[in-house]
């Protein structure tokens, strides 16, 4: 009766991907923690302050129900007002709201314009979705415009959806956002920004690489809160019409348990701690740049990728980083294109430049 499980994990094992749970252990250059706020004192004094004044664990339904807490609301308040959006709407994870955003904004006579290395959340999202859909060329500006110039001729009538990675999480490199918020002006287009591996880490406040097109009429960013910020969640910053249309017609916003009300208060204050504490960016860059110097190549951010190739050597030399307490993993295909498996080096400051120095000299 499962044979075809069995066969199937035969085959990734041969193919050096099969994929394993593996524990936390050493100097983590692994993690999306880019602030060190996951053992933050004040966020753990921000649930006991939420435990203490009555706010539950669980949320105890739907946010349409009777899961709707004032955290949740007062959180998406104050993410409105940090990114200097017109509203927010708080999901789970990222993943949740990338599926909900691209499942019900683009609608059936739409078009879906994304970058090829776009997250797997977009991909189930868009798959989800009534609008169809192309992948063009990695940054490459003059080919969203193109396709969204083949489609118009073709008789598209409805609006373009362009949609990218701010920093994109294998490779560490920015989306051309300048000119892609030029393309979709020119061509009435909404941009929908996944900021995931930029907030907390860019932008005046740790407000991301798309700091300063918040607000505009034709810009969705998505914000999450388990990487610089920390704790877990996703925040998607809208016009309010987008927001009222998400909860309305968002099947996994609707008939989803919300999350935690006190997840919520820990987000409330990562956010704050980026606005309180700017020296921990400053800190940060100055982690980067020493591990660019020490590995010798740079992507002016704190994900570096060190190419390997084959899947099987990567996954070796994760194994040996690990044994010398250096907890580095393996990135294969499918997550990155087949033959350019890599170690994600992910620089944090859960790290100091002797570690830094240490990896790199393992790495050698």
């Amino acid at each position: 009766m499962l044979h075809f499980y069995r066969d199937d994990l035969a085959r990734l094992a041969s193919a050096d991907r099969l994929r394993r749970l593996v524990p936390r252990a050493g100097a983590d250059f692994t993690s999306n923690d880019y602030l060190g706020l996951g053992a933050s004192p004040r966020l753990r004094e921000a649930v006991a302050a939420a435990l203490d004044r009555g706010v539950g664990i669980g949320s105890g339904g739907s946010r349409l129900l009777r899961g709707n807490d004032p955290e949740h609301e007062a959180l998406e308040a104050e993410a409105a007002a940090h990114f200097g959006s017109e509203t927010a709407l708080f999901f789970a994870n990222g993943y949740a709201a990338n599926v909900a955003a691209f499942a019900t904004l683009p609608q059936p006579g739409d078009l879906v314009v994304h970058d090829a290395l776009i997250h797997a959340s977009a991909h189930d999202g868009m798959r989800l979705g009534r609008a169809p859909r192309v992948a063009v060329a990695h940054n490459d500006v003059a080919a969203f415009e193109g396709a969204i110039r083949d489609w118009r001729s073709g008789g598209g009538t409805g609006t373009p959806w362009i949609a990218v990675e701010s920093l994109y999480g294998m490779d560490g490199d920015r989306a051309p956002l300048a000119a892609l918020v030029e393309v979709a002006d020119r061509h009435q287009a909404m941009l929908l920004i996944d900021e995931a591996h930029a907030t907390g880490v860019f932008g005046d406040g740790g407000r991301g690489l798309a700091a300063g097109l918040h607000g505009r009429e034709n810009v969705v960013t998505l914000h999450t809160c388990g990487k610089a910020l920390g704790a877990e969640g996703g925040l998607l910053c809208v016009p309010r019409v987008l927001r009222d249309m998400l909860v309305n017609r968002a099947r996994g916003f609707i008939f989803s348990t919300a999350p935690s009300p006190l997840i919520a208060a820990a987000v409330r204050e990562a956010l704050r701690i980026l606005a309180d504490e700017p020296e921990r960016q400053a800190r940060l860059w100055a982690l980067i740049g020493a591990a660019e110097k020490a590995l010798g190549f740079a992507t002016g951010s704190q994900i570096l990728p060190v190419i390997v190739g084959a899947d099987g050597a990567a996954v070796a030399l994760a194994e040996r980083c690990r044994a010398a307490g250096y907890d580095v993993r393996a990135i294969r295909p499918p997550t990155v294109p087949a033959g350019t498996a890599r170690l994600r080096v992910s620089i944090t400051l859960n790290v100091d430049e002797t570690a830094i120095a240490g990896l790199a000299e393992v790495l050698r």
